[in-house]
């Protein structure tokens, strides 16, 4: 089926991507992956990354790193995660439960609401990236809940009543600037690329 391009204005931030893409459920004892995952991300937002330094992240430590650090954003609700990377694109997948995963976050009643989302689902997410020049764009290409695609105005509806009522910063489809002197991101289908601002 043809991908569905969508925009909606406000900020982002990695959490909030990560949330919603690759999600996670909380391990233990933190594997290998994640240790190197973390020290890398610890490099750099500390700011001590060599000039011109890149940074790779491969499907093991992303996963690794949202298994130990995305409950703190997405504490419940979401289970089963995985990570599909390709040439610019990310695809998640994950088993969502939409009414528990909003009232975990806080988000007021809607009885209504929450009887349309209730239940376990199987989710995918497929977002496009782009970025250079210390600047990033995410578009949310693709959303499927269970064996059915949300478009138009599905897509917005879930988008605006769910996504961004649990992500108010959240900023899909316009610019913003990186931290930490981070010139691009790359997401090549064996790992994610980081790459710092050169001297």
């Amino acid at each position: 089926m043809r991908l569905n391009q969508v925009s909606y204005t406000r900020s982002v931030d990695r959490r909030t991507w990560l949330a919603l893409i690759f999600g996670a459920t909380l391990d233990a004892a933190p594997p290998p992956a994640y240790k190197s995952a973390r020290r890398k991300l610890d490099i750099i937002e500390s700011d001590h990354a060599p000039a011109g330094a890149i940074y790779s992240f491969n499907k093991a430590e992303i996963e690794a790193w949202a298994a130990v650090e995305v409950p703190e954003v997405v504490p419940d609700g979401l289970r089963n995660p995985r990570v599909e990377l390709g040439d610019g694109t990310a695809t998640g997948h994950a088993l969502i439960d939409f009414a528990r995963l909003r009232h975990a976050k806080g988000a007021s009643g809607n009885w209504l609401l929450d009887k349309l989302l209730e239940g376990e689902r199987p989710v995918m997410a497929m977002i496009d990236l782009k970025s250079a020049n210390g600047m990033c764009t995410v578009r949310l290409l693709r959303l499927e809940v269970g064996s059915v695609a949300a478009t138009g105005a599905v897509l917005d509806f879930l988008v605006k009543n769910f996504f961004l009522t649990l992500f108010p910063s959240a900023k899909v489809g316009e610019s913003f600037e990186l931290e930490h002197r981070i010139n691009r991101i790359n997401i090549k289908p064996k790992a994610v690329y980081v790459q710092i601002k050169g001297s």
